[in-house]
């Protein structure tokens, strides 16, 4: 397991209530690491947070760790099964409906800096 997805294992399983549940999958590709997290139904509101305001902190502390190792790391959380999502009443949606709605495409490395400028 790569550190990435151990400090993701890690964290994730520190802030919810079914740590059994948690299940990490990694991928690499020219775009650079893919993290997809599924998690237990009850545990979405508390990876997520706030208006995203977890889910954000994750993936920048995620991408800090790709730094560290020259790597970009994104992270894809799943709409679990059985779902409160948004969408998940909708006829015909899927995970990936919903990680469009959940999960915004992450910021480059310059955005984010950017965005920290006052």
């Amino acid at each position: 397991m790569q550190e990435d997805q151990q400090f993701l294992e890690a964290l994730v399983k520190a802030l919810v209530d079914h740590p059994e549940s948690v299940k990490i999958n990694r991928t690499v590709d020219e775009m650079g690491v893919l993290l997809t997290l599924d998690v237990h139904a009850e545990d979405m509101g508390k990876i997520i947070g706030r208006s995203g305001n977890t889910a954000k902190a994750i993936r920048t502390l995620l991408r800090v760790v790709g730094m560290k190792h020259d790597a970009r790391v994104n992270l894809k959380i799943n709409e679990p099964e059985g779902g409160k999502g948004m969408m998940g009443t909708m006829a015909g949606s899927d995970s990936t409906d919903m990680d469009a709605e959940v999960a915004p495409q992450p910021k480059s490395l310059d955005e984010a800096i950017d965005d920290l400028k006052i």
